[in-house]
């Protein structure tokens, strides 16, 4: 790894460390207040969501099923008027403005071994895919970048259609570009979950499932999106297994 890729780690690891999001109503954190959202509908348009994630560590019950347990459920409301670019901004974006796109961000926290060029444009390095417990090996070019893709943990068209039609646009930007909500896959399993949610699709590792879960209802927390009855139930389902599943919380820096 080079120099600048491990100064580029560095930093990615640094703005993961435990906080509280901006964007969370006023001195409550996410888990210990267990809200059902953090968005506040008066937030201002301009209002600056969270960056990245780590396990709420906050000393009350902190679990994935305790937070799940405060969200909404409502049926799906309908897609119309869903415009990727147009509603969450072209992917990929600089949203915190360190200078390096989300995809290359993403890119450089979950590969290992990677060789950087220029500030932090990843050109190679190693998955582990967390969906499929496989190793694959990322060299950028045309026809092998998309081997590694960045999926949406809670697909953007699930997000449109559970709340996120009220959110600002600056919000919506700021969930298609926070690492809580993204991991770096492989393309073919991707591809497969599409944009499913957790009653159609769930990782073909078995082991992953629960994290996965977490993840997904850690998101719809911080950004105050429902849940709907089928996905609640396919929730609970897989978080049964694992009750002490820690949820995640947004951090910045």
């Amino acid at each position: 790894m080079t120099r600048r890729a491990r100064s580029r780690r560095t930093r990615i690891s640094v703005r993961m460390r435990v906080t509280v999001s901006s964007l969370s109503l006023v001195g409550i954190v996410l888990v210990a207040a267990l809200t059902p959202t953090l968005l506040s509908d008066s937030a201002p348009a301009d209002a600056t969501l969270p960056e990245a994630s780590t396990v709420a560590t906050d000393g009350t019950d902190g679990t994935a099923l305790a937070l799940l347990a405060t969200l909404p459920i409502k049926g799906r409301a309908a897609k119309t008027g869903y415009d990727r670019s147009g509603d969450f901004g072209s992917a990929w974006l600089d949203v915190d403005r360190n200078g390096c796109d989300t995809r290359n961000d993403i890119l450089a926290r979950d590969l290992t071994d990677i060789v950087t060029s220029e500030t932090c444009r990843v050109q190679s390095g190693t998955l582990t895919g967390p969906y499929t417990g496989e190793t694959i090996g990322f060299v950028r070019g045309t026809s092998t970048s998309s081997l590694v893709q960045i999926d949406h943990v809670v697909a953007l068209s699930n997000a449109w259609q559970t709340g996120a039609q009220q959110l600002t646009q600056v919000q919506r930007e700021s969930l298609a570009n926070d690492p809580l909500n993204l991991l770096a896959v492989d393309g073919a399993t991707n591809s497969s979950k599409g944009a499913g949610d957790t009653a159609t699709w769930l990782p073909p590792r078995k082991s992953y499932r629960c994290a996965y879960v977490a993840r997904q209802v850690s998101v719809k927390a911080t950004y105050g999106l429902w849940v709907t009855p089928a996905e609640h139930a396919a929730m609970i389902r897989v978080l049964s297994d694992c009750p002490s599943e820690q949820a995640m919380t947004a951090a910045v820096e």
